[in-house]
């Protein structure tokens, strides 16, 4: 998918050296790198949250790779085409990439597939798309599912709660930030960033 924005008009005055061992952060879709609006099949409804693009400038700055990992479960549940999903992704890739990597399960719950979060092999195989050990990436999301996803692939994990996250979910998390500034923040080690536009 070809698209992305402008990270020159974010400027960093801060350490942008990640640690030695993080090459890549993925990040589920909905509810973390854009607004939820469930079964999405129009582009225009595509709004990143606000903290997207800076978040994501700030970790390519870093020379970290991206990537996306999101369940898609209208597919399997008929409520979605795959040319929607894809139309979808096409605009969340136009606003907020590039992205080095991108992972879809189609799945319904009830399908038994082994890609679906929280199991891990959306993870993995995102992974070993970009050549990485899992112990080198980290995933960001919303839910336990994702969470739980990232611990079963030996991947780092940062919870972004929003309004659905459950009391749960946020107490099991290993690392809970409120943003995803704060996130990449925590991810990258940076105690200090001034954004100048």
């Amino acid at each position: 998918m070809a698209g992305g924005f402008d990270c020159s008009t974010f400027v960093y005055f801060s350490c942008m050296t990640a640690p030695h061992r993080l090459a890549a952060v993925l990040f589920d879709r909905d509810g973390t790198l854009v607004v939820d609006v469930p079964y999405c099949a129009d582009p225009s409804r595509v709004q990143p949250v606000p903290a997207a693009r800076p978040a994501l400038c700030a970790l390519r700055a870093a020379g970290i790779r991206t990537g996306v990992v999101t369940n898609q479960s209208g597919i399997g549940r008929g409520i979605l085409t795959a040319g929607a999903v894809a139309a979808v992704n096409a605009e969340v890739e136009r606003l907020l990439g590039p992205f080095d990597v991108w992972r879809i399960c189609p799945h319904a719950p009830d399908d038994g597939c082994p890609c679906r979060k929280p199991r891990p092999d959306m993870l993995l195989d995102a992974a070993a798309a970009l050549g990485l050990e899992p112990h080198r990436i980290a995933y960001v999301g919303d839910i336990g599912s994702d969470v739980e996803a990232a611990r079963a692939a030996g991947t780092a994990c940062v919870l972004v709660p929003t309004a659905v996250t459950r009391p749960a979910e946020i107490r099991a998390a290993p690392v809970v930030r409120r943003t995803l500034v704060e996130a990449v923040d925590h991810l990258l080690g940076v105690a200090d960033r001034t954004v100048c536009a």
